[in-house]
């Protein structure tokens, strides 16, 4: 069971991948948020047999959606309704920041991102699925 990760951005999207036992999150690629990233994601899904999609939920400090929400919201309706798979929001704080600090600031760190979001997915129902 594979899991496609998304760190949605105002001007990129970043994408990770699950290995095929649905276990650990890998940084795929980083696209241009554009009317063309949903049918790539939906690529993405169908080529490499996702069958779950975790994305990232944007909130403020104060646990408040920020203005990036509403289009990630918008966003993820349009994307379950081509790829017909489970859509899923899950908390994104500080991913970037994260990322920046495992990557460096000289690169995008999009599709880290997306990863650290995606990873911290996995391990969230890696804990449920053991209690």
């Amino acid at each position: 069971m594979r899991y496609l990760g998304v760190d949605y951005g105002e001007k990129r999207i970043g994408v990770a991948l699950s290995d095929e036992s649905g276990n650990m999150a890998f940084p795929k690629t980083i696209l241009p948020n554009n009317k063309g990233a949903i049918s790539q994601i939906a690529k993405i899904c169908t080529d490499e047999k996702v069958c779950e999609v975790v994305i990232g939920e944007s909130l403020s400090y104060k646990g408040e959606p920020n203005k990036i929400m509403e289009a990630a919201k918008k966003f993820a309706e349009e994307l379950a309704q081509i790829v017909e798979l489970k859509v899923n929001f899950h908390p994104e704080i500080l991913t970037t920041q994260e990322a920046r600090r495992l990557m460096g600031r000289s690169e995008p760190v999009d599709a880290s991102a997306a990863a650290i979001i995606l990873q911290s997915y996995l391990d969230k129902k890696q804990n449920v699925g053991a209690n």
